[in-house]
């Protein structure tokens, strides 16, 4: 059920008592929001950047909250769509916040809350109606996070949420939690660029020039080779927050899942290879065929390490650069499952989604066993147009292929580039995967390489 929510209603009158099943705490007078904590005139929280971001306190549930209560997610895209298939099928129930009326979860979920992220009187709902709330992705307004974690559970914080959010902040969290990073110089601003010498920049170059904020799927980042090119490249940007990393010697991208109960307890799926086409993850091949033991050990416990460095409760992803000489770099993290993580649907005991559902609510984690070898393959938009012109891709063919998951996102219209659904291959053998992959592939035109 879709609602349409107003902007700019008080949320005074929400100041109530929530007493659900398992819920974090009760709020004082201190904890109730009213319009003087808003900016004036908006109706909605700030989302300026911060270098510092404060945040209240973490909410999590005092016990398990149970089947029959109420979830929030807040993001209605194919990852919303995907934690209420997990969610309901435990039995529970989920309103959905997102301000696309057709969003893909907007036919799953039990309610739609159909209004902007900072919506006041759409939040006040959710905190109303939700015993627990999470995030399908990183770019939405901390402080409403945080808002909510005033009334409800929250998962994860909103100071986790806000330090994924700014590639600045995450390079700092990720080294303190001693996992190395690339080479990098931070500039915050043209005056800041200006302050840097040519042997400052050249120090990193050739390197990749990454907005700090809002990039993914290659959006907002520029190759550069020489301190001129960095300084076009900047304006070129808008002249925001950028980080400059150096291009190091890459071997080949491996991604770890982690899921991180309130209670610390912690649950690590296989870690998978990730292949990239035009900055757009491709393909995922899991377990990675090139990764040794003693990478594997390397990387789980580098990503259980930033986990713990945040104090992290949800699903998180860390993704690694593996170079040349087998050293291991972190790249980036999601707060949430993430798009390489969706085999575990089709090959995982417990899937990311399920594992999303269960630490948000307390409850024990799941088993991430990997029961079928598996290569998961991008649909994009590019696959309704393979010869040019807009056509029905032969999806009856991919369903007589053996270990064929089809999973679209009931997207509306499909558009070059645009993630319109992700197919899974599962075989008793990788090599078995590979193969069925690499048959779909040629049968849907997509490019593995």
């Amino acid at each position: 059920m879709t609602r349409r929510v107003g902007r700019g209603a008080s949320v005074a009158a929400f100041g109530i008592e929530l007493c659900v099943q398992g819920l974090c705490r009760r709020p004082n007078d201190a904890d109730k929001m009213t319009d003087a904590r808003l900016p004036v005139g908006t109706g909605s929280f700030s989302t300026a950047r911060a270098s510092s971001p404060t945040f209240g306190a973490p909410a999590y549930p005092r016990a398990p909250i149970m089947p029959g209560a109420w979830l929030g997610m807040v993001g209605g895209g194919q990852l919303g769509r995907m934690f209420c298939f997990a969610a309901q099928a435990m039995g529970y129930r989920v309103a959905v916040l997102d301000p696309e009326i057709t969003c893909p979860a907007a036919g799953v979920a039990d309610r739609h809350l159909c209004a902007a992220y900072d919506d006041r009187e759409a939040l006040a709902e959710m905190a109303r109606l939700c015993a627990a709330v999470s995030t399908e992705f990183e770019n939405v307004p901390a402080a409403s996070l945080d808002w909510l974690a005033r009334t409800t559970c929250v998962s994860p914080s909103a100071q986790c949420v806000a330090i994924a959010q700014d590639r600045i902040a995450e390079k700092r969290w990720i080294e303190q939690s001693g996992v190395p990073v690339a080479p990098h110089v931070v500039i915050e601003s043209p005056a800041a660029l200006q302050a840097l010498s040519d042997e400052a920049l050249a120090a990193v170059l050739p390197g990749i020039l990454k907005t700090a904020r809002l990039g993914y799927d290659g959006k907002g980042q520029m190759s550069v080779c020489n301190p001129d090119e960095v300084r076009v490249a900047h304006a070129s940007l808008g002249g925001v927050a950028c980080v400059l990393e150096q291009r190091l010697p890459l071997a080949y991208e491996i991604s770890v899942i982690v899921a991180r109960g309130a209670e610390r307890t912690t649950a690590v799926f296989p870690v998978a290879q990730n292949i990239h086409l035009h900055g757009i993850l491709s393909q995922t091949i899991s377990p990675a065929p090139v990764a040794d033991a003693a990478l594997i050990e390397r990387a789980q416990a580098a990503a259980l390490s930033i986990a713990a460095q945040l104090d992290y409760v949800g699903v998180l992803c860390v993704e690694f650069f593996v170079l040349k000489d087998g050293s291991l770099v972190a790249n980036e993290m999601a707060p949430r499952p993430h798009n390489s993580g969706h085999y575990t649907i089709d090959a995982c005991v417990s899937n990311q989604f399920e594992q999303q559902v269960r630490a948000m609510t307390g409850m024990p984690l799941g088993c991430p066993r990997q029961h079928s070898p598996a290569v998961m393959l991008n649909l994009l938009g590019d696959v309704w147009f393979a010869d040019k012109t807009p056509r029905v891709p032969p999806w009856h063919e991919v369903a007589a292929m053996p270990g064929a998951h089809l999973h679209l996102y009931a997207k509306e219209e499909a558009r070059v580039g645009r993630k319109m659904g992700h197919l899974t291959l599962t075989a008793p053998t990788l090599d078995e995967a590979r193969a069925a992959a690499r048959d779909c592939a040629r049968l849907l035109h997509i490019p593995l390489e």
